[in-house]
């Protein structure tokens, strides 16, 4: 397979990211389904059905088939070259790669795992890179399946190569995208996860209403709705520091905090995080936070942990995240900008167990 016809795959690393890191260090796409034997012996969907079946004998026919479905995704539908999304649950991010290798059964640690080698080529894509129907597709709740609907394979090439989202193609009246060519349709957007989906529209919300200076201003007034007395530097050079922090009535009080806040849609680099340090050193604070709407760089997020309990990293899940535990005490400026209401919603069931 060339790469101007390469599909898309979304792939998961566990439900809670557990094994994101595994998969990135190692160059690998990771998945669960742990009860599954090895599937190198299987040449079709049948064979791996059969599989599934034998190990998992009281099951319905159709979770029978969704389970089969997803491991011959996995095993035998992808191949080399063609393109794998991770969504990151630890992170605001996407990792994008390419196949490089044949499904293997193989021992990572004290047990099997089913794998297959990839290429991470931008393993730290902010979410904000991908428009909102592109994001909804990612937020499947199943662990494999393709992503083909509004044009997803040359876009997601795209942005593989380093650029934006350009948005699906405009599809002339009376003709039809072309439809899946394989046996199993796994649709992505049957079962999407509702709350992914919504933080998706927020974060796009903000980086609308918020971009530049007026970001800084929001995350300000996330601190002081958490009790912090502030004080905001003006738009423009800002001496390496946006918002100064403090306790007591006039901020005075211990600990004392340096924010820098970056509005940039790509992830920082170690620079950025230096430069903090540097001004915490300047302003004799204690603490410090760094807030990139586009998140971090691995060599961020590996420095970082050495200054866990000084310096704080907050993305655009971390700010929002922020803003939903202190909405109520925000201003009602603040809130008439951004509009937001509690509701609750029945999820559907991981699809993977």
């Amino acid at each position: 397979m060339t790469t101007e016809n390469a599909r898309v795959f979304l792939t998961r690393a566990g439900g809670s990211g557990e094994d994101e890191e595994l998969a990135l260090e190692s160059g690998l796409a990771v998945i669960g389904f742990l009860e599954v034997p090895s599937l190198e012996a299987a040449k079709d969907y049948d064979d791996i059905s059969k599989i599934v079946e034998k190990d998992w004998v009281d099951a319905k026919p159709r979770a029978v088939g969704n389970k089969a479905g997803q491991l011959w995704a996995f095993a035998i539908s992808m191949k080399v070259g063609d393109i794998v999304v991770l969504p990151r649950k630890r992170t605001s991010q996407i990792a994008l790669g390419r196949i490089k290798g044949p499904y293997e059964y193989r021992k990572i640690g004290n047990r099997f795992r089913h794998v297959r080698p990839v290429d991470w080529i931008r393993p730290d894509v902010p979410r904000t890179a991908f428009e909102q129907d592109l994001l909804y597709s990612f937020g499947a709740f199943m662990t494999v399946c393709q992503v083909s609907r509004n044009d997803a394979e040359r876009r997601v090439a795209i942005v593989l190569s380093g650029k934006s989202d350009p948005g699906p193609l405009v599809v002339a009246p009376g003709k039809s995208r072309k439809p899946m060519a394989d046996p199993v349709d796994l649709d992505p957007e049957g079962a999407p996860d509702l709350v992914q989906h919504a933080h998706d529209q927020i974060v796009a919300h903000i980086q609308a209403r918020f971009a530049g200076h007026p970001l800084s201003l929001l995350v300000e007034a996330v601190l002081r709705a958490d009790g912090w007395v502030t004080k905001n530097s003006p738009p423009g050079a800002d001496g390496g520091v946006d918002i100064l922090a403090g306790r007591g009535s006039l901020g005075l009080d211990a600990p004392r905090l340096c924010v820098q806040v970056k509005s940039q849609p790509s992830a920082a680099d170690v620079n950025v995080y230096r430069s903090l340090q540097g001004t915490m050193q300047s302003f004799k604070a204690e603490q410090g936070l760094l807030v990139c709407w586009g998140g971090f760089n691995k060599a961020v997020l590996a420095e970082a942990r050495q200054s866990h309990f000084t310096v704080r990293l907050w993305d655009s899940r971390d700010l929002v995240e922020a803003i939903y535990r202190t909405y109520e005490r925000l201003p009602a400026e603040v809130q008439a900008e951004l509009p937001l209401k509690r509701v609750w919603v029945l999820v559907p069931a991981e699809t993977e167990e």
